[in-house]
């Protein structure tokens, strides 16, 4: 999965917005103004949100899954994009992500969210 398929599978999902607010070279992903998905321009690796029990078995389970690089290592993954992880597996985390910071939101912002608003 390249920046541009990530992006755009980032984009597909309700309420989700793009910013660069750490800088030209970071691209973020947020719902609900909350972020659930960061990544570099030029990195081969995106990072996202994860329940911790979860985070620890990908992290034993696959070596492409590592502690969330510069960010709180029990709830953030970094993910790396090399080709190991299918393009399904990469969408599962993503979506993993926005749900968790989705269902973190007050109820009145995901019902907006839901109707489009």
């Amino acid at each position: 999965m390249n920046i541009e398929e990530l992006r755009d599978y980032c984009l597909l999902k309700p309420g989700v917005t793009e910013s660069f607010p750490f800088g030209e070279d970071t691209l973020v992903f947020k719902v609900g103004d909350k972020i659930f998905l960061l990544t570099g321009l030029d990195s081969p690796s995106f990072n996202v949100k994860c329940d911790p029990e979860k985070a620890v078995e990908l992290r034993e389970q696959f070596s492409e899954v590592k502690p969330g690089y510069h960010m709180n290592k029990k709830h953030w993954n970094t993910v790396q994009t090399d080709g190991s992880l299918t393009n399904k597996q990469l969408r599962e985390l993503v979506d993993h992500s926005y749900e968790l910071v989705f269902e973190s939101l007050p109820k009145k912002l995901q019902a907006d969210i839901t109707d489009g608003k």
